[in-house]
């Protein structure tokens, strides 16, 4: 039986993996948000991690407002890189292996074809610079760590862009998406399974991978699909381009990730994006 530290349990992936760990009897899980553990605090996290007997560390905390990390860098790195590094450092004084949670923003955005995890990693944003600086903390810190870098993540917990285009769906007679954005939406759901896929499997191959759903969309297609499988019908959604919407932070034109690699290693079988999309919203509507 494996001890699996989760941090950042409240947020999206915290709580799929929650769910996840009802039905694991095969490993004890210990679930913590900032109020049981400041990860950006390496003493606590060093005393946490030498009071509990721990095999893995799932890191599913990050600092996640793309637009606000534009003028907030310092909390922005102290969670997605120095936290990172503090836990980096924690499991492995204890020789624990680590899962950390990356992100597509690492990739420049500017493909053609499917990133691979070997290709150049050139993130545009503040957000994207600080997750990239996480993975190359852990990378030096802690050579038993597997990173995900994952993209547009949604569930039926806390906010999120399937959550709102419902929600502006039923407010509004009209909404504008942008259209020329391309990527793969991720059920957190799917992710969870692959992580503990991770631990479960039959030996652990440390690197960085992409996980994402299958299928390719734009955020135009993906908002038009919400509402098609949510049943609203009263809202007209109309394709707008990147430079009519503009933000603080610049968002990848396109971040499809190739797969192939976790599975391959892992043996993970990957559900296409919509229908994850259809489990989700059946579970909204409950």
């Amino acid at each position: 039986m494996a001890t699996i530290l989760v941090t950042g349990a409240n947020g999206q992936l915290g709580n799929e993996m929650r769910n996840l760990a009802c039905a694991d009897n095969a490993n004890r899980y210990i679930f913590t948000d900032v109020q049981e553990l400041d990860i950006t605090d390496y003493d606590a996290v060093g005393k946490f991690v030498s009071a509990n007997p721990i095999d893995f560390v799932v890191n599913c905390a990050a600092y996640t407002a793309v637009d606000k990390a534009e003028s907030d860098i310092e909390l922005c790195r102290k969670i997605n890189a120095v936290a990172v590094e503090n836990l980096a450092k924690a499991s492995a004084s204890v020789g624990a292996k680590m899962i950390h949670i990356s992100t597509d923003y690492v990739y420049g955005g500017t493909n053609y074809r499917p990133y691979v995890e070997t290709d150049p990693v050139a993130p545009m944003s503040v957000y994207g610079v600080t997750k990239l600086e996480g993975e190359q903390r852990l990378l030096a810190t802690n050579q038993q760590s597997v990173i995900l870098r994952t993209s547009w993540l949604y569930s039926i917990y806390g906010n999120n862009f399937v959550k709102t285009m419902i929600r502006l769906g039923h407010e509004r007679q009209s909404l504008t998406v942008i259209f020329d954005q391309i990527g793969t939406p991720t059920y957190a759901a799917d992710l969870a399974v692959a992580i503990v896929a991770i631990i479960n499997g039959e030996q652990f191959v440390p690197g960085i991978y992409n996980f994402s759903d299958e299928g390719v969309c734009s955020w135009y297609d993906f908002a038009r699909t919400i509402h098609r499988i949510a049943g609203i019908d009263s809202c007209r959604i109309a394709p707008i381009e990147t430079i009519d919407y503009p933000t603080p932070a610049t968002r990848p034109h396109y971040s499809v990730m190739n797969k192939k690699k976790i599975k391959d290693t892992y043996h993970i079988e990957i559900p296409h994006w919509e229908d994850s999309l259809r489990r989700c919203i059946a579970l909204l509507n409950q």
